[in-house]
C-alpha cells in the first residue's frame, strides 16, 4: 500500500471527488480526517466506510473559508492521529453569473471558499510539515482555471489562483522535503452535476471537447491524488496534472 501508516486531511470529503479521494487514501493505508459543511449524513457514512477498511477516521463540520474552523480541524486531526502527513485541499463551490450581473457577494464568497479556504488549511499544516521535514499537499483546481469559462469569472479566477498558490508554495516548502502539486479536472460526474437541470446539455458540450469521449469519474481524480500523496511522487512538485480525458487539448 502506498500510504501505510500515513495520516491525511481531505476537505470536502462528504461527496464527489472528496469522498473518492478519502476512500482511495484509506484503501492505500491512510487514516483520514474529512471535513464537510452541509452533508453530515454522507460524511458520517464515508467515515464508517473508512473504519470498515481498518483505518482510523474522523468527520468534522467546517466552513473552510473560516481560518478558525481550519485551525480547529487540524488540531483535532493532530489530537486523533498524532501527526499529519497529507493535506488534500478539495472543498469548493461555484456561484455562476456573467460578469456584468455578478454581485459582490457572488464574487467574494467563491474567492473566500475556493482560494482563501486552501490558504487556511495550508497555513495550519505548513509549519508542521516544515518541522517534520516531510509532507504532501494536493490542491484540486480545474481546467477552467487554466482556460477560463464563460459565466464563471469568479470560479475561474479562484482556480487560477490555486495554480499560482501551488507553484509558489512548492518553492517555499521544497527545501523541507514537502511536495505541493495540483490536479485539474475537466468535467467530472459528481452529485452536483447529476442534480443539475442542465446536466444533459453540459455533458453534451463537454463530450464535444473530451477526446476520450467519456465524462470523468471522481475515482479518476482520486487515483492521481493518491499517487501525488505517496512517495511514488517524491520527485514531483509544483505540477498541475490535468485529469480531463483530453478536454483541455
Amino acid at each position: 500500500m502506498l500510504l501505510e501508516g500515513k495520516n491525511a486531511i481531505v476537505t470536502g470529503g462528504s461527496q464527489g471527488i472528496g469522498t473518492a479521494a478519502s476512500m482511495e487514501l484509506a484503501r492505500e493505508g491512510a487514516n483520514v480526517c474529512l471535513t464537510y459543511r452541509t452533508h453530515e449524513e454522507e460524511a458520517l457514512r464515508v467515515k464508517e466506510d473508512i473504519l470498515a477498511l481498518g483505518r482510523e477516521a474522523i468527520a468534522l463540520p467546517c466552513d473552510i473559508a473560516s481560518f478558525a474552523d481550519a485551525e480547529g480541524v487540524v488540531q483535532a486531526a493532530l489530537d486523533k492521529f498524532g501527526r499529519i502527513d497529507v493535506l488534500v485541499n478539495n472543498a469548493g463551490m461555484n456561484w455562476d453569473g456573467v460578469s456584468w450581473k455578478m454581485s459582490e457577494e457572488q464574487w467574494d464568497r467563491v474567492i473566500e471558499v475556493n482560494l482563501k479556504g486552501y490558504f487556511n488549511f495550508t497555513r495550519q499544516v505548513a509549519p508542521l510539515f516544515k518541522e517534520q521535514n516531510s509532507g504532501k499537499i494536493v490542491n484540486v483546481t480545474s481546467i477552467n482555471g487554466m482556460r477560463g469559462k464563460f459565466g464563471q469569472t469568479n470560479y475561474s479566477a479562484s482556480k487560477a489562483g490555486i495554480i499560482g498558490f501551488t507553484k509558489a508554495l512548492a518553492k517555499e516548502l521544497g527545501a523541507f522535503n514537502v511536495n505541493v502539486n495540483a490536479v485539474a479536472p475537466g468535467l467530472i460526474e459528481t452529485p452536483m452535476l447529476a442534480s443539475s437541470d442542465a446536466r444533459d446539455k453540459i455533458v453534451g458540450m463537454a463530450l464535444n471537447e473530451i477526446v476520450l469521449k467519456r465524462v470523468g469519474s471522481p475515482e479518476d481524480l482520486a487515483n492521481v491524488i493518491a499517487f501525488l500523496a505517496s512517495e511514488k511522487a517524491r520527485h514531483v512538485t509544483g505540477e498541475v496534472i490535468k485529469v480531463d480525458g483530453g478536454q483541455y487539448i
